[in-house]
């Protein structure tokens, strides 16, 4: 399993080394300076020069890049000062260091990305299983209907019937609002609780018409025919054999949705007004802060390709051939 892990890992760096270095050359080229968008529309020459040489963008790009990369490490010394590591730089708007205000508006994503996809897979794969089970009667064409109905929502028209129906009319919800757990988790649970359940809509539906199919197709296969064959119980079949079979291909598809989620919780955060790392991207593409647009963008593809080792570390350990592989 650690060699298993080792490869994972050694994989997910070459793999954020091309993204940083796809997204740091793509930001050289843009028509528009840099330091031009971040001195502002009334820029003359000599506050040009100075921004230049403050942010170290009077160097050559490759040299750039590499003082970059080595600032996410080990930090980095700039004119107006030392920014610690990991430092992505200062931002055009704030002037203030790119990393601190990402680490304020991550963990509302962080919360409302895994308590979504908690949600989701709950719901999703009980639903399914449910579903399985009852295969052919009213249930299984009840929830096979709710599923499609829950597919073809979206997340900016339910969030704002949600909102109108449950806080401003009946009142039974708080208002959407990010509260740290360690603070106060009953409030961090209430006010995260209605864009989860939001966010589990466009995902919900798709787990539980996955699990079913995956539970119909192992309840067909030869090992658990056998099992039946054997004097099993139903329940002990349907739960020790079946289940252990159809988990692995959920679990495939949830590290392939992984980015899917992230971008969901995006529309979420905009759609509660919740500060996360979502609606900071948003806010730094409307203002042109590309150092801050730019920290967003490595903070992301480094979380899901964390999240995807986890993935892939939970399949090894269901399904044993893939360590073998």
């Amino acid at each position: 399993m650690l060699r298993f892990l080792a490869r994972r890992s050694l994989g997910a760096i070459v793999i954020l080394i091309l993204i940083s270095a796809i997204t740091f050359f793509l930001f050289f080229a843009l028509p528009a300076e840099p330091a031009r968008l971040a001195c502002g529309k009334n820029c003359d020459p000599v506050s040009l020069a100075m921004i230049n040489k403050n942010l170290g963008l009077d160097q050559p790009v490759p040299i750039q890049y590499a003082k970059f990369m080595v600032g996410i490490v080990a930090g980095r010394d700039f004119a107006v000062g030392h920014c610690s590591a990991p430092c992505f730089g200062y931002s055009f708007v704030s002037q203030e260091p790119v990393w601190g205000t990402i680490a304020d508006r991550f963990p509302t994503t962080l919360s409302l990305a895994l308590g979504g996809a908690a949600v989701f897979l709950v719901c999703g794969i009980g639903i399914g299983m449910i579903a399985a089970w009852r295969r052919g009667t009213w249930i299984d064409k009840f929830f096979s209907s709710l599923s499609l109905l829950g597919a073809s929502m979206q997340i900016y028209f339910v969030g704002v019937l949600a909102l109108a129906w449950f806080v401003s009319g009946l009142g039974i919800m708080d208002q959407p609002a990010y509260y740290p757990f360690t603070d106060n988790p009953a409030k961090w649970f209430s006010g995260m609780l209605l864009p989860w359940v939001v966010l589990s809509l466009i995902f919900l539906a798709n787990y539980s018409r996955m699990t079913r199919s995956q539970m119909v197709e192992q309840l067909q296969e030869d090992h658990v025919r056998t099992a039946r064959a054997k004097g099993l119980s139903s329940r002990t079949v349907f739960f020790r054999y079946a289940w252990r079979g159809a988990i692995a291909p959920i679990v495939t598809i949830f590290g392939i949705d992984l980015g899917s989620l992230f971008g969901g919780a995006m529309v979420t955060e905009y759609t509660f007004t919740l500060h996360g790392i979502g609606r900071l991207a948003v806010e730094s593409v409307q203002l042109t802060d590309l150092p801050m647009l730019m920290g967003v963008m490595l903070v992301s593809s480094a979380a899901i390709v964390v999240f995807n080792i986890l993935v892939d570390a939970a399949y090894a350990f269901i399904d044993p051939r893939v360590r073998l592989a």
